[in-house]
Parts: structure tokens; sequence; C-alpha cells
């Protein structure tokens, strides 16, 4: 099956040669990439979050595979679904999925659901694919799309993914892709999303997820954050560095209704 692209063009852009030149401008240059365990990064319009994210993959030194964690947004298909076969498209070129580590996860964890339709239309894991594509050329990679808040579950996912990937042959980076509050003025976003932030650095998933639910924020992958907290803490995690934060606010000038990005890296 070829996953073809449902947001070039809106979150980024279709021409390859512009998107070329957009991901440059993102994309830092620094020191040597690191190894890391897992990230957080944001999905939204790289006009807003391309900055947070591109600072992000800068940093990474990404693995031949990569599992990319993402909400679903449309409620459609599975609430666990995982593409265990295919390729996805973008204006960059065809990535496929890594058939070998998605069917060991189904394997493992037998609440996750084969199922294409969560993919189809959801935005939060492509607008990953055009950084990763450009840090690692011939990258494979394993998306699942998240449509539940249950606590049990997102814990029991985290637990199956360390498990695979603790037994893996070769590293894979966990990527959880999230934004962070929405549509509440900037200086309310910005109390609300460094209370959430914080648990992500003290790799505290269940602090992060009560913090979520207790103090109303609206970080639309705090699903996906949260199993990928649970799997980086198994997985032998360290440490967490909030590498940058912004609101749309920063690009649009409009602090009434802002969406809030960072972007973290989890060692």
């Amino acid at each position: 099956m070829l996953r073809e692209p449902a947001v070039a063009g809106r979150f980024y852009p279709a021409s390859p040669r512009t998107l070329r030149h957009d991901l440059r401008t993102y994309l830092l240059d620094q020191q040597k990439p690191e190894p890391a365990i897992a990230c957080l990064a944001p999905h939204a319009g790289y006009m807003y979050s391309g900055q947070v994210a591109g600072a992000v993959f800068s940093r990474l030194e990404v693995p031949a595979t990569t599992l990319i964690l993402g909400p679903n947004h449309t409620g459609r298909g599975h609430p666990l679904s995982i593409m265990k076969e295919g390729q996805w498209r973008t204006p960059l070129g065809d990535i496929e999925v890594d058939s070998d580590l998605a069917r060991q996860l189904l394997d493992a964890f037998p609440a996750l659901v084969d199922d294409a339709r969560a993919h189809e239309s959801e935005h939060a894991i492509e607008v990953e694919l055009p950084f990763l594509q450009t840090v690692r050329p011939e990258m494979k990679f394993v998306p699942i799309a998240i449509g539940t808040g249950r606590w049990l579950l997102l814990e029991q996912l985290g637990d199956a993914l360390a498990r695979v990937l603790h037994h893996h042959n070769l590293p894979v980076l966990i990527v959880a892709s999230s934004d962070m509050n929405h549509y509440e003025d900037d200086a309310t976003t910005r109390v609300k999303d460094h209370k959430a932030i914080q648990k992500i650095l003290d790799l505290d998933a269940a602090g992060l997820y009560h913090t979520v639910m207790n103090e109303s924020i609206s970080m639309c992958g705090f699903g996906p954050a949260v199993v990928m907290l649970t799997a980086a803490k198994k997985l032998g995690a360290e440490t967490a560095e909030l590498v940058r934060y912004a609101t749309s606010g920063d690009v649009s000038g409009d602090r009434e209704t802002v969406v809030g990005y960072a972007g973290i890296i989890v060692k």
C-alpha cells in the first residue's frame, strides 16, 4: 500500500525544491548529532512549528528505523492503529514501513490493530517525515496513531514498546508527535505548557498524564508522549532536555489565541 501525503501544500510545501529549502532553514548547523532514546516534536504547519522541530532533529543522530507515535485527530480507524507494511510518500520520496518491527509490535501488544484508515488523513506523523528524511535518507519507520486517553492502555503500550525495542537488534528512535496547549492566550498557554514540560523533563509519564487532565491542558499528543516516556524509562532513559519552546504567537503576533510547541530530547 502506498499512503499518499495528506497535508503537503498546506502544512508544508508540496514542491520538493521549496520543501528542501525550508528544511535547510529549520535544521541548524550545530555540534555533532547525538544518539537519543526518544524525542518530542511538534506537528503544526512548518511556518509556526518548523523552527522547534528543526532544533530537535538537528541534534539527533537518527538511526535507520524510527517509531513515530502520533495522536489521531480525525477519529477514524481503530484507537490504537499501526501500519505493518507499505510506503508513505512525501515530496522528498517514499519511505518504507519497517514491516519486521511492526509485526513484532503487533505480536507483543494485541490491542494494536493494523488499520490504515486511521492514517489516511492524519497529519501528526506525516509532518515529521520530511525532517527525518533529510537527516537520515533511506530511513524506515513504523507509524502508530493513538486515539485513546486511557491511562492503562497508554502504559501497557509503552511497556510493550520497551520490551520489543530492548530485544531489537538495531537502535530505534521513538518520536512522540505533539503540539502543546491550544487556543488560549499566550500567557496562559506558556504557564500550562511549562507544567506539562516539567513532567516530561522529569521523565514522569504518570505525572504528565495527571497534569494534563487536572490542569485542562489541551496537549493533543499527550497520549503519544505518555507512551514514549513509559517506554523510554524502561529502556534506560536518565535525562531529558528542552531544546526549544515557542508559541504560534511568536510568528503571527497574535497573543490572544495561540498554540504551544515544545521540542524535547530524551537520552
